[in-house]
């Protein structure tokens, strides 16, 4: 998630300061299994090497999220996943390919310390800078309740990637009848307010991901996780950067 999909315990209102910030990620890094820091590991590969033909546009990395600021731990424009991952996407992407696609890339691998980004971000409720693109039919001080933002993403343990299609005819993406991270029951991938063309994408994009390997999950069309993941209780920290 994108955004995690672990449902966060409901804060109280209160000032974030640099050392009540400190504290709280301490005490969350505490509560993680098998927490990493420090360089890459071995067991993670570039995608732009692993997966050519991918399209990579890194909205961590950006400023065009729900947040409005690059995330912390994003350093440079480049994707990162597990090798088992990497290795699924790249069948997946062979698949799209032969069917006139390419698989776009909006996230892969995401350090702890961009979700703990999040976290601050969704405690200060007067920043709202990008509501209108992202929530506009939900008030912020919702996020945590909801379920939209959690102390910990699938996306740490390194085989969880956000992704859509881009039709190689038209030189678009595919239209999904939705954007990437939109806090809304619309972007459930069984939502049936959208056309049945959009439906249909959206079901292109599943049956391409679960045939390589991947699972996906009932609130988001985008995102996908492999089924066999090679760290299913670490949560890494290494920030995304070339190798």
């Amino acid at each position: 998630m994108s955004i995690a999909k672990i449902r966060s315990h409901r804060g109280q209102d209160m000032k974030i300061t640099a050392k009540t910030t400190a504290f709280a990620f301490a005490v969350l890094l505490a509560g993680c299994a098998n927490f990493r820091t420090g360089v890459n590991p071995d067991g993670f590969v570039m995608l732009a090497e692993a997966v050519p033909d991918a399209i990579l546009e890194l909205r961590y990395y950006s400023t065009y999220n729900f947040i409005g600021d690059r995330i912390d731990g994003y350093e440079d424009p480049c994707a990162i996943l597990s090798k088992e991952a990497a290795s699924s996407l790249k069948a997946a992407s062979d698949e799209a390919v032969r069917r006139g696609y390419r698989l776009k890339i909006y996230d892969a691998y995401r350090p702890q310390r961009a979700v703990a980004h999040f976290m601050r971000w969704a405690k200060d409720t007067s920043d709202t800078r990008m509501k209108q693109y992202f929530y506009p039919d939900l008030d912020k001080s919702v996020l945590f309740a909801q379920g939209y933002i959690a102390e910990r993403s699938g996306h740490s343990r390194g085989s969880t990637v956000d992704l859509t299609l881009f039709d190689m005819k038209s030189g678009k993406e595919v239209d999904m009848g939705g954007t990437f991270d939109w806090f809304g029951k619309e972007s459930h991938p069984d939502w049936r307010g959208v056309t049945d063309r959009q439906f249909a994408n959206r079901m292109i994009l599943r049956e391409i991901m679960t045939a390589h390997g991947f699972k996906p999950i009932n609130e988001e069309w985008w995102h996908f996780t492999l089924k066999d993941e090679p760290y299913p209780d670490t949560y890494f920290d290494f920030p995304v950067k070339r190798q």
